[in-house]
Order: structure tokens, then C-alpha cells, then sequence
């Protein structure tokens, strides 16, 4: 087996496993008592129900098990969508496993499908899907390596005009690109934000353009990447990012925002950063939530909007940040950010299993429903290829369908 393949089956899953330690910094605590909402619709929100949507989970693990074809996605994290024109849903992947998927029993006599350990493994990958059913993968990887021992983890993505005003619509990809890097950054340094520009509707990957560029940067864990999740409203999309904070041992990652004017995403010089106090234009972003101690969210979280009231998801702190989904909320992009909330443990399969990277799919969301997404992957780094191998279940999205209620 080449070197290549045999190291990046060894790192496989590395958003997954830097997620699922990042997401743990964030701690519970109860909606502040003296600070329920304002006006233009505005309160605080948490999570009134929830239930598994097993239609979706279903449909992946259907998909996934899927013999038909040698070059197709067998399973994947990130797990970003994305409404096409048409009405086509663009399922965007980090690292996925590709190949074919045998079993049950697994060579260890377990009754689970499996990955023989030759499995290919690339960086990213997209899937799409219509009227509900899962189609084709996209040829992956969809975003090239931008460099030697570099390589792109794509984010949110929006349609939107080429260009401001324009007529013509094109696809967004918001990119994330980490460098290989020794411990404590096994899984990557944070090294850059980019935006892929895709026509449509064919999909034809146009260009990639750095729009941040955080090398300079001295400390990694103070580097920003944008994109984990978009926001739309009005003329602007609010673009969140995070850091990598629990990298150097902090107690937890800090959230950030940008927006960018309707067709700008692609432009650099278009992107506004909230500095703490102003939108300034390529300026170092002052976090909007996360004070390093009690509060604060992993690298991957998400944002949706519910009226005037934004809502943010991500994983809870300690052992149940592998476990357990909480949020915040807020009455703009950049806060103040209120929570979090009590939270919810949506189902795992057995074993050692981190929950994490939760993500809102508002197209799939509708009568005030909310549905989200949850990757799942093996939580020791060691065994975590010999694991995804022998139980595809491991390394495929999960999802609930939830209600946000406002509370007081």
C-alpha cells in the first residue's frame, strides 16, 4: 500500500476527531433570568422537542451501502447542503471514504458492513440528491490539494449572483485549507479561507480564491477559518467562523463573523469583519461568543435564523460535548449571544463514539422543524481507521428533526 494512502488512513476522519475534541470545550449553563429578547421579534429560544430522523440517516446508510459502482461515497463528515436552482440538494463531504462496502459479518465475525482497508480515501467529496433519493458522487475530490501536504475541507455554500447585480447565478463553496502539521496539530494547521466558484447547473468547478489568509499569523490556534456556517438576510450573508482554540489547551474555541454583500462571496475585497465594535475590512475579527472560560463552541457549529432570533448550535462541554447538541441565541450576528441552553443526546451506534460538527439544513426544514445533522466517528485517534473500516455506520451523518420554542 502506498505511504500516502496508508498516512491518510491513519488521519482519516481528521475533521472528525480535531471536531469532536474542539466541540467538548463548550459548558452548559441556563438562560440568563434578566435578558429574554428585545424587540423586531426577537427572545430566547431552546430546543422544545426533538426526534430522529430516520428517513434521512436511512437514505445515507442506503446510499452509502450501495455496491453498485466502485467510485462512490461509502461515508463522510462535514456534511453541508446546500439548495440548487433546479431542486437538486448538493450534499458537501470533507475527508470520504469511497469504494464499496461487503458484509455483514466483518472479517472479526461482527454483524456490521463493512470497508476493506484499501478503502480510498479523499479530502472532500459532493453527493446529490433528488426528490429525497440520493443520485451520484460528484468525481472526488471535488477541490484539488492547493499545495503539497495541504488540502481543502469545504464548508456552507450558497447560490448566489455571479457578481453583485448580476443575473446569472453561480455556486459558492466556502473552503477550508489546513497544512499538515506535528502535534498538536495531527489533524492540520489552520491555514486559509477560500471560496470556489461552481457554474451552474453542471457543477464545473470555475476557480478558487483566497479570501483569507491566516499564515501570517503566528499562533495557529489564534488562526480564523470562515465558512462553518451562513446566515442570509437582506442584502448581506453573515458568514461564521471559528478558531481552533482547544489546540492550545484552552478551555474553549471563541465564534466569529463576516458578511459579505449579495454576489461578493468570491471577492475578497467585498468581505466585512466584526472587529468587536465596527465592520472593518481586513482586520483581525473580535470573537462574538466565547469568553475562554464558561462559554464558547467548537471550530464547526451552526447558525439559522428563526424571525429576529438567531439561533446557534453546537456541541455541549466534557464528556457530553461527545454527546450532547446545545445552543445559543442572539438577536443579531454578532451578539451578545445568550446560553447555553439545556441540550439534547441524540442516538450513537456502540462503542467509543463522539458525536459532533451538528448542522442545520433549513431547505430540509419546514412548520416550524428544524432538521440537523450529526456526524459520528470513533473517538480514539488510533483506532480510528481499523474502526471506520469495520463498521460503516461509524463514519455517515445522522440526523433529528428538532423544534426551537421560545422560552419566557
Amino acid at each position: 500500500m502506498p505511504e500516502d494512502v496508508r498516512a491518510r488512513q491513519r488521519t482519516g476522519a481528521g475533521l472528525g476527531i480535531l471536531l469532536a475534541l474542539a466541540l467538548a470545550a463548550v459548558l452548559l449553563s441556563a438562560f440568563p433570568d434578566d435578558d429574554r429578547g428585545n424587540a423586531d421579534g426577537c427572545a430566547a429560544h431552546t430546543v422544545g422537542a426533538w426526534s430522529a430522523d430516520d428517513r434521512l440517516t436511512t437514505e445515507f446508510a442506503r446510499y452509502g451501502d450501495d455496491a453498485t459502482r466502485a467510485d462512490d461515497w461509502t461515508g463522510g463528515d462535514g456534511t453541508h447542503s446546500v439548495r440548487l436552482p433546479d431542486g437538486r440538494l448538493l450534499w458537501l463531504f470533507s475527508d470520504t471514504y469511497l469504494g464499496q462496502v461487503h458484509g455483514p459479518p466483518n472479517p472479526v465475525g461482527e454483524s456490521y458492513a463493512w470497508r476493506d482497508g484499501t478503502a480510498p480515501l479523499v479530502r472532500n467529496s459532493a453527493v446529490v440528491m433528488r426528490d429525497g433519493r440520493l443520485e451520484t458522487t460528484l468525481p472526488a475530490p471535488l477541490f484539488p490539494d492547493p499545495g503539497p501536504r495541504q488540502w481543502r475541507w469545504p464548508v456552507a455554500a450558497r447560490v448566489e449572483p455571479r457578481s453583485p447585480g448580476s443575473s446569472e447565478q453561480v455556486l459558492r463553496v466556502l473552503l477550508w485549507v489546513r497544512t499538515a502539521g506535528a502535534a498538536p496539530w495531527v489533524f492540520g494547521v489552520p491555514t486559509a479561507t477560500e471560496v470556489a466558484t461552481l457554474s451552474l447547473p453542471d457543477l464545473r468547478v470555475e476557480s478558487v480564491v483566497k479570501v483569507l489568509d491566516q499564515q501570517l499569523v503566528q499562533d495557529p490556534s489564534r488562526r480564523v477559518l470562515f465558512g462553518t456556517t451562513l446566515v442570509e438576510r437582506g442584502d448581506w450573508t453573515y458568514v461564521f467562523g471559528g478558531d481552533d482554540g482547544q489546540a492550545a489547551s484552552r478551555p474553549a474555541s471563541h465564534a466569529y463573523v463576516a458578511r459579505v454583500p449579495a454576489g461578493g462571496l468570491g471577492d475578497p475585497a467585498a468581505w466585512e469583519y466584526w472587529d468587536g465594535s465596527a465592520w472593518v475590512a481586513r482586520a483581525r475579527p473580535g470573537a462574538v461568543l466565547g469568553d475562554g472560560r464558561r462559554t464558547g463552541v467548537g471550530s464547526a457549529f451552526s447558525v439559522v435564523r428563526r424571525g429576529g432570533t438567531y439561533l446557534l448550535f453546537t456541541m455541549a462541554a466534557g464528556t457530553r460535548g461527545l454527546t450532547t447538541v446545545t445552543s445559543y441565541w442572539a438577536c443579531s450576528p454578532t451578539g451578545p449571544w445568550r446560553g447555553p441552553a439545556k441540550g439534547f443526546t441524540p442516538a450513537l451506534p456502540p462503542g467509543q463514539v463522539a458525536a459532533y460538527n451538528p448542522q442545520a439544513h433549513p431547505e430540509l426544514s419546514a412548520g416550524g422543524r428544524l432538521v440537523l445533522s450529526y456526524d459520528v466517528n470513533w473517538l480514539e485517534p488510533t483506532g480510528a481507521a481499523a474502526q471506520l473500516s469495520r463498521n460503516v455506520s461509524l463514519y455517515r451523518p445522522r440526523f433529528v428533526t428538532l423544534r426551537p420554542v421560545p422560552t419566557g
